[in-house]
């Protein structure tokens, strides 16, 4: 095995690693929130709402498997739907005032856990893999 095909078997191996440590991690940072959860909810405060369909369609999931998590962030009231002024056919699905304060909860334990592992890390260094995680997640499809 060449000395690349090795870094990207070692690559491969960590990342897997991180995202299983980031499942898990969500469970710690509120009770109420899984990752998918977390994940959903900051995609739809960034887009600043978004229809089920076009969330399912983003991250290539079936509709149902979102229609589920959905239904489970409304229940919980950290989503609402509303009407779109442009189409009354169509709902949008927007953070609420509680889903909004617990993104941001998460979103600073998490800023806090980075900065608590990385701590330790030189400046150089931390710059350094910033700017790769920028370049490798550049490459990838937005469904990915």
């Amino acid at each position: 095995m060449s000395a690349a095909e090795s870094a990207v078997e070692t690559i491969q191996r960590e990342m897997t690693i991180f995202a299983r440590r980031a499942r898990a991690s969500a469970g710690r940072m509120h009770p109420e929130l899984s990752l998918v959860s977390y994940t959903l909810l900051g995609h739809l405060e960034e887009r600043d709402g978004c229809r089920a369909t076009d969330l399912a369609a983003h991250y290539a999931l079936d509709k149902s498997t979102v229609s589920r998590q959905v239904a489970a962030l409304e229940r919980t009231g950290l989503i609402e739907r509303r009407q779109d002024p442009e189409d009354h056919r169509v709902q949008v699905l927007h953070l609420t005032a509680g889903g909004r304060e617990i993104l941001a909860q998460v979103t600073r334990s998490r800023r806090a856990a980075f900065r608590e592992r990385l701590a330790d890390w030189p400046q150089d260094d931390l710059v350094r893999f910033a700017a790769y995680l920028e370049r490798y997640n550049a490459g990838v499809a937005d469904t990915d």
